[in-house]
């Protein structure tokens, strides 16, 4: 048996047809036929889509603050949470603290929103934006390949921002 398509005996005429219009005469009324019995679809408004909230751009001003969490976390003599252990160096900042409390609210919030994210998360933060190591380094001391990290460090410093952003810390243009 040939793969061809093999047309019903009633259609074929159609296709057997060389000139002439009284040859599509079947076909343009099966068509009209098949128009007919179609259920007439009413389309109703769709709504305007929620546009798609991306923290893409937002990425910078995350680092810059947790090199501004750092650096409070320093002044109020608190190692900082995400590293477990102390770290020698610290950022200055531009937004001034005024009181020892306001650091320490600061430092407690983000913490609070540190601790929402993975175990991995937290460590690829900690190594390559606060401790600074590279991907490659990274990837070394994590057990994980550079690919890995690349693909997945966006997207932990995306949820951050996001955890920011309702926690109020980061505020975002509307």
């Amino acid at each position: 048996m040939s793969a061809a398509l093999q047309l019903p005996l009633r259609l074929s005429r159609v296709w057997a047809a060389t000139s002439g219009t009284s040859a599509l005469q079947p076909l343009t009324s099966a068509v009209h036929h098949i128009q007919r019995l179609r259920p007439q679809v009413v389309e109703e408004p769709q709504p305007a889509a929620e546009p798609v909230v991306t923290y893409a751009f937002y990425r910078k001003h995350t680092e810059k603050l947790l090199r501004r969490y750092l650096y409070a976390s320093m002044q109020v003599g608190r190692s900082p949470n995400i590293l477990g252990e102390s770290v020698g160096r610290g950022w200055v900042s531009s937004r001034p603290v005024r009181t020892f409390e306001d650091a320490l609210i600061f430092v407690l919030d983000v913490e609070k929103c540190l601790k929402k994210l993975s175990a991995l998360d937290r460590q690829m933060i900690s190594r390559i934006l606060i401790q600074e190591y590279t991907h490659a380094e990274a990837a070394v001391l994590m057990g994980l390949s550079i690919r890995t990290i690349c693909t997945k460090l966006p997207q932990a410093i995306d949820r951050l921002t996001e955890f920011l952003a309702e926690s109020d810390l980061l505020v975002l243009p509307n």
